[in-house]
Protein backbone atom coordinates (compact mmCIF):
# COMPACT_ATOMS: atom_id res chain seq x y z
CA UNK A 1 0.00 0.00 0.00
CA UNK A 2 0.78 3.76 -0.32
CA UNK A 3 2.69 4.94 1.77
CA UNK A 4 1.05 8.22 2.51
CA UNK A 5 -2.67 6.54 2.79
CA UNK A 6 -1.35 4.80 5.49
CA UNK A 7 0.18 7.34 7.48
CA UNK A 8 -3.57 9.01 6.69
CA UNK A 9 -5.42 6.10 8.03
CA UNK A 10 -2.93 6.15 11.08
CA UNK A 11 -4.27 9.84 11.61
CA UNK A 12 -7.55 9.27 11.14
CA UNK A 13 -7.69 6.85 13.56
CA UNK A 14 -5.38 8.19 16.36
CA UNK A 15 -7.98 11.82 15.84
CA UNK A 16 -11.53 9.46 16.05
CA UNK A 17 -9.81 7.48 19.10
CA UNK A 18 -8.83 11.28 21.02
CA UNK A 19 -12.36 12.71 19.67
CA UNK A 20 -14.31 10.01 21.50
CA UNK A 21 -12.29 10.45 24.79
CA UNK A 22 -12.40 13.86 24.88
CA UNK A 23 -16.37 13.81 23.68
CA UNK A 24 -17.17 11.35 26.48
CA UNK A 25 -15.55 13.05 29.29
CA UNK A 26 -17.74 16.33 29.10
CA UNK A 27 -19.85 17.55 31.48
CA UNK A 28 -23.95 18.10 30.73
CA UNK A 29 -23.87 21.30 31.38
CA UNK A 30 -21.16 22.40 29.14
CA UNK A 31 -22.90 20.37 25.96
CA UNK A 32 -25.23 22.99 24.41
CA UNK A 33 -21.64 25.82 24.52
CA UNK A 34 -19.93 22.59 22.86
CA UNK A 35 -22.54 22.21 20.33
CA UNK A 36 -22.56 25.74 19.24
CA UNK A 37 -18.83 25.39 18.58
CA UNK A 38 -19.25 22.15 16.71
CA UNK A 39 -21.46 23.78 14.28
CA UNK A 40 -18.99 26.93 13.79
CA UNK A 41 -16.30 24.10 12.72
CA UNK A 42 -18.93 22.10 10.92
CA UNK A 43 -19.47 25.41 8.93
CA UNK A 44 -15.88 25.66 8.04
CA UNK A 45 -15.67 22.11 6.87
CA UNK A 46 -18.92 22.82 5.01
CA UNK A 47 -17.39 25.50 2.82
CA UNK A 48 -14.35 23.47 2.83
CA UNK A 49 -16.38 20.54 0.68
CA UNK A 50 -18.03 23.14 -1.24
CA UNK A 51 -15.07 23.55 -2.92
CA UNK A 52 -13.56 20.42 -2.99
CA UNK A 53 -16.81 19.49 -4.99
CA UNK A 54 -16.38 22.67 -7.16
CA UNK A 55 -12.84 22.21 -7.63
CA UNK A 56 -13.26 19.46 -11.19
CA UNK A 57 -10.14 17.68 -10.93
CA UNK A 58 -11.52 14.29 -11.58
CA UNK A 59 -14.60 12.24 -11.01
CA UNK A 60 -13.44 10.91 -7.39
CA UNK A 61 -12.67 14.47 -6.01
CA UNK A 62 -16.23 15.59 -6.70
CA UNK A 63 -18.13 12.57 -5.35
CA UNK A 64 -15.60 12.60 -2.25
CA UNK A 65 -16.66 16.38 -2.50
CA UNK A 66 -20.94 15.63 -2.60
CA UNK A 67 -20.48 13.02 0.30
CA UNK A 68 -18.70 15.60 2.39
CA UNK A 69 -20.76 18.41 1.20
CA UNK A 70 -23.90 15.95 2.45
CA UNK A 71 -22.37 14.92 5.53
CA UNK A 72 -21.39 18.09 6.54
CA UNK A 73 -25.06 19.91 5.56
CA UNK A 74 -26.67 17.07 7.69
CA UNK A 75 -24.15 17.73 10.72
CA UNK A 76 -24.85 21.74 10.71
CA UNK A 77 -28.69 21.25 10.49
CA UNK A 78 -28.56 18.92 12.94
CA UNK A 79 -26.48 20.25 15.34
CA UNK A 80 -28.52 23.44 15.33
CA UNK A 81 -31.63 21.87 15.77
CA UNK A 82 -30.67 19.90 18.98
CA UNK A 83 -29.10 23.47 20.11
CA UNK A 84 -32.22 25.53 19.68
CA UNK A 85 -33.96 22.09 21.62
CA UNK A 86 -32.12 22.40 24.42
CA UNK A 87 -32.23 26.13 24.75
CA UNK A 88 -35.85 26.17 24.77
CA UNK A 89 -35.62 24.29 27.58
CA UNK A 90 -34.09 27.14 29.45
CA UNK A 91 -36.95 29.48 28.52
CA UNK A 92 -39.54 30.76 30.85
CA UNK A 93 -42.91 29.15 30.32
CA UNK A 94 -46.16 31.00 30.62
CA UNK A 95 -46.11 30.49 34.02
CA UNK A 96 -42.72 32.16 34.88
CA UNK A 97 -39.61 29.92 35.15
CA UNK A 98 -39.56 26.08 35.36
Amino acid sequence: MNEDLIFGLYIFALAGFVGYQVISRVPALLHTPLMSGTNAISGISLVGSLVLAGSKHDTLSTVLGFVAVTSATINVVGGFMITDRMLRMFKKGPGGAK
